[in-house]
């Protein structure tokens, strides 16, 4: 293992991430804030750059890294951003407890949306901007960003995006990674911006504005209302962050593919087509069930339903309604959607509809094989036959999933009055969707917890955001033992 190559890179997204702090450290002076929420940014920053002049001041003789390499830098990456940008809460002694403000961001930057802040509107503006700032950030991918700002145009690259891209395949929009990271960044700002034009036209101030369009962009779901969105009481302003949400959750090479007038492409997307017509029937069904409840106002029950199946599908988590109140047959769709998620490519989380959509088609063609053995059975997705090695990959995420799944429950379990909620509870952390039932249903939050099973839901939503394998690397002895060997090697050769 390439060590040197991990610190360097490290290092690099480390000393970025004060630009990121200086962001919402410009905002403080705006909006007149007091000296410790100042004073809390500037021993972030500095730390950060202390840091990380420690760990890499050079760049390596040997910059090769593969997959594994790949693995432990974002892996690592997630944690020490979400270490250090936790600061400025605990810190300003806005959140009290490190374990907590650590809570917060890694929810934040993995776009999950949970939050053990039981009041948000009372915390200054900076915090409020860097919190959905995590969302932006982590929204399209640190190493994305870092591929994009830092890193060289080379072949290592693709290593790192494919290690934290969401779906079980990566597809390249150009050759050189660095412009394929430039132009992925490039669609993502550009529809951010949108979203903030048409809030400001609904009358959403600005502030609100940009925090609510980071967090829709981000699939993350983090508002400054304690109402949340339902707070602005408003259908314009509903009915565009549903459907921004949505075109979030869709694969971004779509949006390439729209650039280049390659509306053949776009339209011949499989993945495309079943997200879309599960998000309408949902919707519909939904709408059916809850319309007595409504006091047979279509309208009304139309666009609580869209908005919940929106948000709940593309794993942001705002809510305008308390849907924990929703019929049974209601909560069970809304379950169904937390692990469904949105598109691969995207910033939405869960199992991602190409794995869905492998999976059915390969039932379905098992099925024809019991039915008659001598027929000959290929699964295709977008005409293309789906290799063996894609299959059995997307068939051994989903059973470490539910095994990890099932021994996160088994964790939480005693901090849960009932079953609902344990497993609503890891079900919105590992699938990156914020809100669940019971005791994290829409009117509640994570503060229930204790110490220890907060960071098992960290260890969820990362684990999540990642898809599992970047973090397994870190659970791994042949890691600590390879390091250690090369660490005692070098050690000798000094001597």
């Amino acid at each position: 293992m390439n060590l040197g190559v991990i610190r360097y890179v490290i290092a690099r997204i480390l000393r970025l991430e004060i630009i990121f702090i200086g962001i919402p450290f410009g905002v403080s002076f705006l909006y007149g804030e007091p000296f410790l929420i100042k004073k809390s940014y500037v021993i972030t920053m500095g730390l950060l750059l202390i840091t990380s002049l420690l760990i890499s001041r050079k760049a390596p003789e040997k910059m090769k890294l593969h997959t594994k390499e790949s693995f432990v830098i974002v892996s690592l990456t997630w944690v020490f951003m979400s270490l250090f940008a936790c600061l400025p809460f605990y810190l300003s002694r806005i959140i009290p407890v490190f374990v907590d403000a650590f809570f917060e961001v890694v929810s934040g930057f993995t776009t999950t949306g949970a939050s053990i802040l039981t009041e948000v509107e009372s915390i200054p503006k900076s915090l409020l901007f860097l919190r959905g700032f995590t969302h932006f950030v982590g929204g399209m991918g640190v190493l994305v960003l870092a591929t994009a700002v830092l890193h060289r145009n080379n072949d290592e690259s693709l290593y790192l995006m494919k290690a934290e891209v969401p779906g079980p395949t990566f597809g390249k929009l150009v050759a050189k990674m660095s412009y394929n990271s430039r132009i992925l960044y490039l669609i993502y700002i550009v529809m951010t911006l949108i979203l903030i034009l048409l809030l400001l036209l609904g009358g959403m101030p600005l502030f609100d504005s940009i925090v609510h369009a980071f967090a829709t962009a981000g699939t993350g779901g983090f508002s400054i209302k304690n109402a949340n969105i339902g707070s602005y009481g408003s259908a314009y302003i509903e009915y565009v962050i549903a459907g921004a949400m949505l075109m979030f959750g869709l694969n971004f090479n779509l949006f390439y593919a729209l650039m280049l007038r390659n509306f053949t492409q776009v339209y011949k997307n499989e993945e495309m087509r079943w997200y879309f017509k599960i998000a309408f029937l949902a919707t519909l069904l939904i709408c059916f069930d809850i319309y007595p409840r409504y006091g047979g106002n279509i309208a009304e029950c139309f666009r609580h339903s869209f908005f919940t199946v929106s948000s709940i599908m593309t794993t942001t988590g705002f809510a305008t309604v308390d849907f924990d109140t929703w019929p049974v047959f209601s909560k069970a769709i809304l379950f169904s959607l937390m692990f469904i998620g949105g598109c691969a490519g995207s910033t939405a989380g869960g199992l991602k509809i190409s794995r869905i959509l492998i999976l059915v088609k390969s039932i379905k063609a098992l099925v024809r094989r019991e039915v008659d053995p001598n027929r000959v059975t290929t699964v295709r997705v977008d005409g293309k036959p789906v290799e063996k090695e894609l299959f059995h990959g997307v068939t051994g995420y989903l059973a470490l999933l539910i095994f990890l799944f099932l021994l996160c429950m088994l964790f939480i379990a005693k901090d849960c009055p009932d079953f609902q909620s344990a497993f609503s509870a890891v079900s919105n952390t590992i699938n990156n969707v914020g809100l669940g039932f019971g005791i994290v249903g829409p009117t509640r939050d994570h503060s229930c917890f204790s110490a220890l099973n907060k960071l098992i839901l960290c260890l969820c939503m990362l684990l999540g955001r990642l898809e599992i394998f970047p973090m397994l690397v870190l659970f791994s002895p042949s890691f600590y033992k390879d390091m250690y060997f090369r660490v005692k090697i070098k050690n000798i050769d000094e001597f």
